[in-house]
């Protein structure tokens, strides 16, 4: 069983619709988004094709794309919708009062870039 520890970002309500911004938790950037339909999500901040800024994405839907090479990933899962690499994503949820929550792993998850894995071009 994976521990977790939870961490209070803010208010939710400081992230427009269809927007995300990147926040430093625990020493690692992670990007948070929210959709037009509200619904909240967590992945890492970089993409692990060429370390776009993730939170200056487009967000359509549950569908992100990177703003540096159009790589289009599944916020829910992570998933490449184009390209061949996976997004890490992280547990987000509200709290009360408009408090945006995020649960990260007590042991870091590894992405490609960090286990040295090269993305194609």
């Amino acid at each position: 069983m994976i521990m977790s520890k939870r961490y209070t970002l803010g208010l939710i309500s400081e992230i427009p619709f269809g927007e995300g911004r990147t926040f430093v938790v625990a020493g690692q950037e992670i990007a948070v988004f929210r959709t037009r339909a509200d619904a909240l999500y967590a992945t890492q901040a970089s993409c692990p094709h060429r370390q776009g800024p993730l939170a200056d994405g487009l967000v359509g839907g549950t569908t992100l794309v990177c703003p540096l090479h159009e790589w289009s990933f599944d916020l829910k899962s992570g998933q490449p919708l184009n390209g061949t690499c996976a997004l890490t994503v992280y547990a987000v949820s509200r709290g009360e009062g408009d408090q945006l929550l995020l649960d990260l792993p007590a042991e870091p998850l590894l992405n490609a870039a960090q286990l040295g894995i090269d993305a194609e071009e």
